[in-house]
């Protein structure tokens, strides 16, 4: 069977770097540490080490529920603890009665300290407060180094896995029909949204498809992919059900709320 068959070909090198890291933990007796994946990446690597191979896999991201989690792939013999993930978690400290800072603001500033997206987990806020979630081989460098986010001046901690911020996510599920999974498409009936509006943004690279930008409106989507729209949030198509009598799509989907 073509282990590839059910992926898309942008994700064959991600499954390559699996099997890599598989192959090494069953004839090496290695153990692997990633950087922090996607849940869609997680998902590929779950079902390219399946059960009754030789090499284990164990996700952590610093709580159950955290979005980006780091993988470790290890011969079935090992027991990791969560200590292997090596994860750092710091609290940003600023002004909150004078400045207010965003996801997105922690994102850029990250970003501009030329870090990969895979060295830092999720980015926890509720209310005044804001947590990074690092990976331990960057923390210094990051405390040291982030001093700005935004306008606002910053001090970073670094703080018990213990004081993480609850921000357990959900999605609202529902169900509607579309003429075809095209992403142009399937936006407009998640956002409700005409597809005249959708296309520009899709175009304009203000869409993603599992943490991906995509600029094409054609791009067929397929059940298990997370979508999002800048300014209109993220969602999930959850499942396609088949077809209607009049030759359309049912989906069901999730928005997170």
């Amino acid at each position: 069977m073509n282990i590839y068959q059910h992926f898309r070909k942008e994700e064959y090198p991600f499954i390559d770097q699996v099997l890599q890291w598989k192959s090494e933990a069953e004839e090496r007796y290695s153990v692997k540490l990633t950087d922090f994946l996607d849940p869609r990446e997680q998902d590929i690597a779950g079902s390219m080490i399946g059960k009754g191979s030789e090499a284990s896999l164990s996700f952590w991201g610093g709580s159950s529920f955290s979005e980006r989690k780091r993988a470790l792939i290890y011969p079935s013999y090992f027991q990791p603890e969560k200590t292997d993930f090596e994860i750092t978690v710091l609290e940003v400290n600023y002004p909150t009665k004078f400045v207010t800072i965003e996801h997105r603001d922690v994102l850029g500033s990250l970003m501009n300290l030329g870090m990969k997206r895979g060295k830092f987990g999720d980015i926890l806020h509720s209310q005044d407060r804001m947590q990074i979630i690092v990976a331990g081989d960057v923390s210094d460098f990051v405390r040291l180094n982030l001093e700005r986010i935004g306008k606002a001046a910053v001090r970073l901690k670094e703080v018990s896995e213990h004081d993480l911020i609850l921000s357990e996510e959900a999605y609202e599920e529902k169900e509607g029909t579309v003429s075809s999974l095209r992403l142009d498409v399937v936006l407009s009936e998640i956002y409700r949204l005409s597809r005249s509006k959708i296309s520009p943004l899709i175009t304009g690279s203000k869409a993603k498809v599992n943490w991906r930008i995509t600029e094409e409106a054609s791009f067929l989507v397929e059940p298990g992919d997370y979508l999002s729209l800048r300014g209109y949030g993220r969602s999930k198509l959850i499942a396609v059900e088949g077809k209607t009598k009049k030759d359309r799509w049912r989906i069901r989907y999730g928005i997170l709320q």
